[in-house]
């Protein structure tokens, strides 16, 4: 994807996590509406599909979120270790692993368009 602040492509954005929109709940959004078009929303299968789409979506915005955030933080202190330091070399956490609620709704409405879009109509 193209980053804003560095103007530059990075292929390595398309198979990483965060970002907008999120593709996690843009996947399970689909799925759900493409299941309650074609068994009705009535369905046991939609109701599997509608509880794994809101298990997703809270993991995505709530959970890898605040991991990622706490993730930041580690990497701040361990960039203030002496030299010395035995994790003063350790390797960078991964920062970008969940999406704020806005990215999330963006990946639900896109997936809301897609499963509609994608239907069957014969």
């Amino acid at each position: 994807m193209l980053r804003y602040k560095e103007k530059r492509w990075d292929s390595k954005r398309m198979l990483d996590s965060g970002g907008m929109p999120s593709s996690h709940s843009a996947t399970v959004t689909a799925l759900a509406v493409a299941v309650g078009l074609q068994e009705g929303t009535a369905s046991p299968a939609f109701a599997i599909v509608v509880v794994l789409a809101c298990v997703v979506m809270y993991d995505a915005s709530g959970v890898r979120l605040h991991a990622g955030r706490q993730a930041e933080l580690l990497n701040q202190i361990v960039c203030e270790f002496p030299p010395e330091h035995p994790l003063s070399s350790s390797r960078p956490l991964r920062e970008l692993l969940g999406h704020t609620p806005l990215q999330v709704v963006a990946g639900a409405i896109l997936g809301c368009i897609v499963g509609y879009l994608m239907r069957n109509t014969d």
